[in-house]
């Protein structure tokens, strides 16, 4: 098996010693002992290469062997996540991210039943963060993927506009994503919307913004999975998985 990764802000100097929740998990959790191979990264593309020097309570200290920076990947590939009710938002986001997804907005659509507002909000945000930090470690990646505050339409409108290509996910669509062209270079805009599915307005607005509607399959896949599966396809046909 590879290296479990550990999360940290400075992965630079000779020694890291991990404490808080990263220091009790890889004490208590993991149960690591002297001598054990670990990855700890930056979430920036810094990954420091180790073994374990000493085990505490709560801590542990580690001895660097080496750092790799690893490049971000191309083209750069953003999901767009309606919001959905109970836990299939951070479904979403957790499959994506170990897809490996750069960047997710989470979208508040007209048809979505959850509304981030207030306390709420902030809460379900960070467990979106959470999710994504959780998976990207699980799945030993060395970029961590943002997510952002939640959009409304109109704001999702300036991100459509400025991206090399927006894909739309709809049942509808004609175009399979399977043979639609893709940049090599830049940033993809992967839009899936809530289980209700999305207004006439809105695919309006995203096509005058310059969006393309595709779609996966003859399957319909609910909202927490298809971000992940069209993440995967572009993955593919894209020098990111080469």
């Amino acid at each position: 098996m590879t290296a479990p990764v550990f999360l940290t802000e400075d992965v630079s100097g000779d020694r890291i010693v991990l404490t808080g929740p990263e220091g009790h998990h890889a004490a208590k959790v993991r149960r690591l002992r002297v001598g054990e191979p670990v990855d700890v990264v930056d979430g920036r593309g810094t990954r420091a290469s180790c073994t374990v020097a000493e085990v505490g309570r709560d801590e542990v200290t580690l001895d660097v062997l080496g750092r790799t920076t690893e490049p971000p990947s191309s083209p750069r590939l953003v999901l767009v996540q309606a919001l959905a009710k109970g836990d299939r938002g951070e479904l979403a986001v957790e499959l994506a991210t170990e897809v490996g997804i750069d960047e997710i907005v989470p979208w508040s659509a007209a048809r979505c039943v959850v509304r981030w507002e207030g306390e709420r909000g902030s809460k379900a945000l960070a467990r979106w963060r959470s999710t994504a930090r959780e998976a990207g470690k699980q799945s030993r990646r060395a970029w961590l993927p943002e997510v952002r505050p939640v959009h409304s339409t109109r704001q999702l409108l300036d991100l459509v506009r400025a991206a090399d290509a927006t894909l739309v996910l709809h049942e509808s669509a004609a175009d399979p994503l399977a043979t639609v062209d893709l940049p090599d270079e830049g940033q993809v805009l992967l839009l899936v919307g809530p289980e209700g599915g999305l207004t006439d307005e809105e695919l309006a607005e995203l096509t005058e913004a310059g969006a393309a509607v595709v779609r996966l399959g003859a399957s319909v896949l609910r909202t927490s999975t298809a971000g992940a599966a069209a993440a995967a396809v572009v993955s593919a046909r894209t020098a990111r998985w080469r």
